[in-house]
């Protein structure tokens, strides 16, 4: 290509370049996240060829322009100097202005110039406008991805809610006293405690129980009003009936024996040997005489 030739769209009533087609972002009603994520791969995937067109045109517009604006130049300016040597010689006059202005070639390669540069610039616009256009389909998959993880995440919440209330009304349906023997087995009788214990001392071991695994720190409080046996033994510092998770004192002298985890603190079963504070106490004093 020659300094003075410039692609053949820029050329007088040629058509302009058209990069940006219309991007697919089909949203049918039971679309998923994977669903949307493919179609904008897809889309985004030819992108880079696209810009890398678009480049290169600019550059060969760019590279024309610079050789026809040279070339002008360089006319323009032999062309000021021939009516300069005409004024000093006498033979153009001011009388004659047809003669002092430049040639029509030279407005003309002027315009062709402004048109180059006018190409140039509408190729850049398209160019942004492509990548704006990525970037706002981009901003569609994120919402939508939003509203779908938000919607998710409700449905998943309305399901828990449902299944906490079911647990805990079923955990706290008064059926007389069986029932909350039933609900926690009784850990009572220690001498039936006794086949716990191994190797010289007791395993600490959560007493049986049909209720819910996950227990909050503190436990509820037994509603005094239910029917309670009279004879069925209690435990803890609370002087409770059992109920949840208990852990057993190894000190094997231990008056009380059994507690609740939210009584003493505790929100697992501890590893190892393990004294409630009473036997801690007295042990400490022991070991201090």
């Amino acid at each position: 290509m020659s300094a003075g030739e410039i692609p053949a769209s820029s050329a007088p009533g040629a058509p302009q370049f058209h990069v940006l087609a219309e991007l697919p972002w089909p949203q049918p009603p039971d679309a998923d996240d994977d669903y949307f994520l493919e179609k904008f791969q897809a889309s985004v995937e030819t992108l880079p060829a696209m810009l890398h067109k678009n480049y290169s045109l600019m550059r060969e517009l760019d590279k024309s322009l610079q050789g026809v604006q040279l070339e002008n130049e360089q006319r323009c300016q032999q062309e000021i100097e021939d009516i300069k040597h005409g004024l000093e010689s006498g033979s153009i006059t001011t009388y004659e202005p047809a003669k002092l202005k430049f040639s029509d070639e030279a407005i003309e390669e002027q315009k062709h110039c402004v048109r180059i540069a006018d190409e140039k610039v509408a190729l850049a616009t398209q160019t942004y406008d492509l990548v704006d256009a990525h970037i706002q389909q981009l901003d569609q998959y994120m919402r939508k991805l939003e509203e779908l993880r938000l919607e998710k995440e409700a449905v998943a919440a309305a399901a828990a809610a449902a299944a906490d209330t079911a647990v805990a009304a079923t955990s706290a349906a008064p059926a007389g006293a069986g029932s909350l023997r039933s609900a926690a087995a009784d850990p009572a009788p220690k001498t039936g405690r006794a086949g716990e214990r191994s190797r010289g001392g007791r395993k600490k071991a959560k007493v049986p129980t049909e209720m819910p695994t996950e227990m909050p720190m503190e436990q509820p409080a037994i509603d005094l009003e239910l029917p309670v046996d009279p004879n069925e033994p209690t435990y803890c510092f609370c002087n409770q009936v059992s109920y949840g998770e208990m852990v057993a004192c190894d000190n094997p002298d231990c008056k009380i024996e059994w507690f609740h985890f939210g009584c003493v603190g505790l929100k697992e079963q501890p590893r190892g040997k393990w004294y409630c504070l009473s036997c801690s106490a007295f042990q400490k004093k022991r070991k201090g005489r």
